[in-house]
């Protein structure tokens, strides 16, 4: 269904009615056959870049729409009910070029940003590692300051887009001392030293490859640190504060696809001359969905309006990323429960949704993470 929103501007509403149309045209249609392939739809995203939808939260100066984080992270939701990868790949995108865009120079900025921001490169976020993924400040991968730049060596892990982003935003230690020693970086693709291993082959999200990134002697001139040595930590959770309401946003658009799936189903299915949506325990099910998602959507749409309102909102993040993938994982199921055994088959699109609801628990901090911040938070 089309889902009633209330947005901020007339812009803003023309701009999400753009979004539906390119979906329609140019992601729905083709998610099944690759996600089948695991063929990453590349042309997608440089559409997506050609109708201004990769700096949607950037200012206009530098390529980006100046979108309040509420509207982008509307696209986002539309774009995932889409088709997941490629909603998650604009959020990936997004927190990748964050560092520039708060933390860069102004020479970098102007350098950078219009590429970024108008599609012609796309990113990947270079944070985790094999032995450091919640864990962040654990991190080892080194850049060592050698003849006025940095010699880089270190593999980073479960990066989306590896070995296929045009520019990849690069943490790593240059000081001992935890998260106070680690760095941020611009490396463009094509630099020396920089390889791949070859993509995980996952449960979901198969259209899109994920896989560790190399570096192996990598130089970087000066001018890639972005922002001061030993701000990297600092900078990194900040983006990550702003990437978990992507993907809550992901989580929700995800877990309406599935429930408007299963909608449709439970009012054309007929067992025992009734449609099972005529069954309390159906529509039950479907009203439980229902409620979840648009709760799910508030909590979301909530922390944004404190990012936009310069607010700290970082908390409220947590909790709309912990609670909208949890909800997502619980709507995928139930809807595949709702179709029965042709739930259970690649025919319809409920089993790959409940496929790619799992990886949202996990990504950019577990949902487990998820509740020590807010823990943490409560007794602060």
């Amino acid at each position: 269904m089309t889902v009633e929103r209330v947005l901020p501007t007339p812009e803003a509403h023309d701009l999400l009615e753009l979004v539906r149309d390119l979906i329609g045209k140019e992601v729905a249609p083709r998610a099944s056959a690759d996600e089948a392939a695991g063929r990453f739809p590349r042309e997608v995203f440089a559409t997506l870049g050609g109708a201004g939808l990769l700096g949607l939260p950037y200012p206009e100066e530098h390529g980006g729409a100046a979108q309040p984080y509420e509207v982008y992270l509307q696209v986002i939701e539309e774009l995932a009910a889409g088709w997941l990868a490629v909603g998650l790949g604009l959020s990936v995108h997004t927190l990748s070029c964050f560092p520039v865009a708060a933390h860069g120079t102004a020479a970098q900025r102007a350098a950078l940003l219009p590429d970024m921001l108008g599609g012609e490169s796309l990113g990947a976020y270079c944070l985790s590692e094999p032995h450091s993924g919640s864990d962040a400040a654990a991190l080892t991968t080194r850049a060592v300051p050698d003849g006025g730049g940095y010699a880089v060596d270190g593999v980073k892990a479960w990066i989306t887009h590896a070995g296929v982003a045009d520019f990849y935003t690069l943490l790593a230690r240059t000081a001992p001392g935890g998260g106070r020693g680690v760095s941020c970086f611009h490396v463009p693709a094509g630099t020396g030293g920089l390889s791949f291993g070859e993509p995980e082959r996952k449960m979901g999200m198969r259209s899109s490859p994920t896989a560790q990134v190399r570096f192996d002697g990598l130089r970087l001139a000066p001018d890639a640190l972005l922002g001061a040595e030993g701000e990297g930590f600092r900078i990194a959770m900040a983006a990550l504060d702003g990437g978990r309401l992507g993907i809550a946003a992901c989580a929700v658009g995800l877990a309406q696809a599935a429930c408007d799936a299963a909608v449709a189903y439970a009012g054309e299915r007929r067992q025992f001359g009734s449609r099972i949506a005529d069954f309390q325990g159906i529509g039950f099910m479907l009203a439980d969905m229902a409620t979840r998602i648009a709760a799910a959507r508030a909590l979301y749409l909530e922390a944004a309006r404190l990012r936009d309102a310069g607010r700290p909102y970082g908390t409220r993040a947590a909790m709309a990323k912990l609670f909208a993938t949890d909800m997502c994982m619980k709507v995928t199921t139930d809807a595949v429960q709702v179709f029965g055994g042709y739930g259970y088959v690649e025919d319809f699109p409920v089993e790959r949704y409940m496929r790619e609801a799992k990886v949202l628990q996990i990504v950019e901090g577990t949902n487990q993470v998820q509740r020590l911040v807010i823990g943490r938070s409560l007794t602060r």
